[in-house]
């Protein structure tokens, strides 16, 4: 197998989603699981586009554990950081959907945020040597929400310094993981300084910067090489990489389900930088086509359920984009 070009940290789960849609939590009579999580998600998406990639976190010893690795496996991403625990289950998160096909996450069940296997993820037993050899290090926050994975998120940075892998942060924020959401904001605030790439939806860059202006947030930030502020298919993509700044629109398809179009986007925008090269993001023409790559790859996500599913090819993004 050839060696991962990025490693994508943090959870795996089930997204069980709300065959119902447009209805509350008590309306609903009854849900399909489908293989998530925001990180596995991109390492998914970036194997089916050509990128090889790395999972690393913590699954349960359940029927849910042993179907989400072979899930990555056969989709080919590299599963030697996959911890096993003992005793705690693998992550389920419960999903309503909007006649339009928006979500909202609606917890998880009868157990505690913190009682999951993802949660638990061990600091020392990340695997050294994939970092030793790959290129991008994507995480998200969800894992300083518990102690464990805290401290392995901060081992995995310090390792991604030690063998000049850049940083890519997805904020992906979500507050019912999160036993107190006042610790959260102090936390994250943290990563900025480690971060290379910077990726956040168009709420969370008005959360943490009070603006939706990816420009205005890099030049905040100073020693961050890009940011991408995505809008959820409502309004333009604003970026910033390399000290290149522009608006890419989102395009236009039959939304089903938005799951996973975030996570998506992100390995678009990975898969052109492992192709393109860091150093050709301060050409115009190049960044915009880097961007509008991603936003393809993002788009045709939300066209099926599920966001492991609905990923699409290289040779469909391909098609989509040259008959736009």
């Amino acid at each position: 197998m050839t060696d991962p070009r990025v490693l994508c940290l943090g959870e795996i789960l089930f997204d069980c989603l709300a065959d119902q849609m447009g209805q509350p939590l008590e309306a609903v009579e009854s849900w399909t699981p489908y293989p998530g999580g925001a990180p596995a998600n991109v390492a998914c998406a970036l194997v089916k586009l050509g990128t090889p990639a790395a999972f690393i976190g913590s699954v349960g010893q359940d029927k849910e554990g042993q179907e989400l690795c072979a899930l990555l496996q056969s989709i080919g991403v590299d599963t030697t950081g996959i911890q096993h625990h003992p005793t705690a289950p693998t992550r389920q998160v419960y999903v309503l959907r909007s006649e339009s096909g928006d979500r909202e996450f609606a917890g998880f069940g009868d157990r505690a945020p913190d009682s999951f296997a993802d949660a638990d993820l061990q600091a020392g037993e990340l695997p050294i040597e994939l970092f030793q050899k790959a290129d991008f290090l994507v995480l998200g926050t969800l894992e300083l929400a518990y102690e464990p994975s805290r401290a392995a998120t901060l081992r995995a940075l310090s390792l991604a310094e030690q063998y000049g892998v850049k940083v890519v942060l997805d904020v992906n924020w979500r507050p019912m993981f999160w036993r107190d959401t006042q610790e959260a904001k102090p936390l994250i605030e943290e990563l900025w300084s480690a971060v290379d790439f910077l990726k956040l939806s168009n709420e969370e860059a008005q959360m943490f910067f009070g603006t939706e202006d990816a420009g205005a947030i890099a030049h905040r930030i100073g020693s961050v090489e890009g940011v991408l502020v995505t809008a959820g298919g409502e309004k333009p993509i604003s970026y910033c990489l390399s000290d290149t700044e522009g608006k890419v629109p989102p395009v236009a398809v039959a939304v089903q389900d938005t799951t996973g179009a975030g996570d998506a986007f992100l390995a678009g925008f990975l898969h052109q930088l492992c192709q393109q090269g860091i150093a050709k993001l301060g050409q115009r023409s190049t960044a915009k086509q880097i961007v509008t790559y991603a936003s393809a790859v993002g788009g045709l996500t939300t066209m099926k359920p599920g966001a492991i599913a609905a990923q699409p090819s290289a040779a469909q993004v391909e098609a989509f984009i040259s008959q736009q």
